[in-house]
């Protein structure tokens, strides 16, 4: 069970979001602003923002969007959607053939395996902008930022069991996700 460490204002979400993923940054396809505006989408949709941390059962289990790899050759998600797992999956089946149909997502994810865990962003279901039009879903949480890092995280066997640390795992901003611990209004008891 998704383990809801207590609710967040979206002000807070969009501090944490600008200091691991400011969009000024100077890297090959930044798409930091796209993700910022993922974030504000989910906010106008869902609200009510929780923070937590998921096991790697549950980030496996997170549904992604379509993803064309950074204008690579083939999609690493269809319009349907995989899960986080689903994908890592995919990625280890077929390494070589999509590093070098997509170079530029394949060095995204190489360069995450090891670099120290950022926040990643989720809602309770899909937002309404056309990549994720197509998704199926049921119940989970559907992907609005973290991709490629949720990805070479899952690849490279960092993903806790059973995170109980700070340092177990990455940090997660859910929204529409309340905290099933907090009183009417909200607040934690």
């Amino acid at each position: 069970m998704v383990q809801i460490i207590g609710p967040v204002t979206f002000d807070e979400v969009l501090t944490a979001f600008r200091r691991d993923h400011p969009v000024a940054r100077d890297h090959a396809a930044n798409t930091n602003q796209d993700a910022e505006n993922m974030l504000s989408l989910a906010d106008r949709l869902f609200g009510g923002w929780s923070k937590a941390r998921l096991s790697r059962a549950e980030l496996r289990a997170v549904i992604l969007p379509w993803h064309l790899s950074e204008g690579g050759a083939r999609e690493l998600v269809p319009r349907t959607g995989l899960t986080v797992g689903e994908a890592a999956d995919l990625l280890r089946a077929h390494a070589a053939e999509l590093s070098a149909a997509n170079p530029l997502c394949t060095e995204k994810i190489a360069r995450f395996r090891a670099a120290p865990f950022t926040s990643v962003y989720f809602s309770r279901g899909p937002v309404t902008h056309d990549d994720y039009a197509d998704l199926r879903t049921g119940e989970g949480l559907v992907h609005l930022d973290g991709l490629h890092r949720l990805l070479a995280w899952e690849l490279s066997g960092r993903l806790s069991a059973r995170p109980a640390r700070e340092d177990d795992g990455p940090i997660a901003y859910l929204a529409g996700v309340p905290d099933p611990n907090a009183a009417p209004g909200g607040r934690r008891p």
